[in-house]
């Protein structure tokens, strides 16, 4: 699989995007969040796009499902999976595309011919989204939270993406028990002074994180790609990052970074 990072970023400025990730395997392409997923990516890339991967619906990570849902119209694109787990897509479904804040894109041009078509999966159960196996974990974060474990066609190996969490533990147990793991995105957001804010939002900070890497058994074998950080403290995230000496290969997410996996 190969991933690029189209947005990273706890927050926006004209150098800095939130969340919105590309992954492209044998079996198509997927989006994991979508805080910038138009933003970052052309109109071709946009309807290539088998499924947008929604960790949670706090707006920073679902944003541009708007846009997106707009664009695809326009060029006659087949229907888009939105994926979540149940709680992510009610919210999506009662306060984003009801057909006020935004049309309701899941009946435009018709209900027959939708845009986009939601997908609920359930907790900890392998589902099938177009070429990928996706399974969920639920989070720690202050609502109804879903980390992602992307699995691609045989040979590829998975991708885990922590979505927005403080310390969790159900995550760690599940991918102990991933042995074919070949990377995991995880956030990190607060500088260690703010450790009440990052706290009361359910965040991390470096301190907490580098307790939570020693969960994860193999934790020098599996790069760690970290992202989140808050524009504001980038400098002061940065420099405790560098400060953690627990043999993580620990990568800061820039714009437009790419890897194969």
């Amino acid at each position: 699989m190969d991933l690029t990072v189209v947005g990273c970023h706890g927050g926006e400025t004209p150098k800095h995007r939130t969340s919105g990730f590309l992954l492209r395997g044998k079996g198509g392409h997927v989006a994991i969040d979508a805080g910038c997923i138009t933003t970052g990516l052309t109109l071709k890339e946009q309807a290539r796009l088998d499924a947008v991967l929604v960790s949670h619906a706090h707006m920073d990570h679902m944003k541009e499902l708007a846009t997106l849902a707009d664009n695809r119209c326009q060029v006659d694109a087949p229907p888009l999976a939105i994926v979540g787990i149940q709680t992510t897509i009610d919210i999506l479904k009662k306060h984003f595309f009801n057909g006020l804040l935004w049309p309701d894109f899941s009946k435009i041009p018709s209900a027959r011919h939708p845009t986009i078509r939601y997908q609920v999966i359930p907790l900890e159960t392998p589902t099938k989204i177009g070429g990928f196996e996706v399974t969920a974990v639920r989070v720690s974060h202050t609502i109804d939270a879903a980390a992602f474990i992307v699995r691609g066609s045989k040979g590829e190996g998975a991708v885990a993406y922590s979505g927005d969490t403080g310390p969790t533990e159900r995550l760690w147990q599940v991918l102990n028990a991933t042995p074919d793991l070949r990377a995991m995105l995880m956030e990190v957001s607060f500088p260690n002074a703010r450790q009440k804010l990052a706290t009361v939002s359910g965040h991390h900070t470096p301190q907490t994180l580098a307790k939570e890497l020693l969960k994860l058994e193999r934790r020098r074998e599996v790069p760690m790609f970290l992202y989140h950080i808050k524009p504001t403290f980038e400098r002061e995230v940065v420099r405790e990052l560098a400060k953690i000496k627990n043999g993580v290969d620990l990568t800061i997410l820039q714009l437009g970074d790419e890897f194969r996996l």
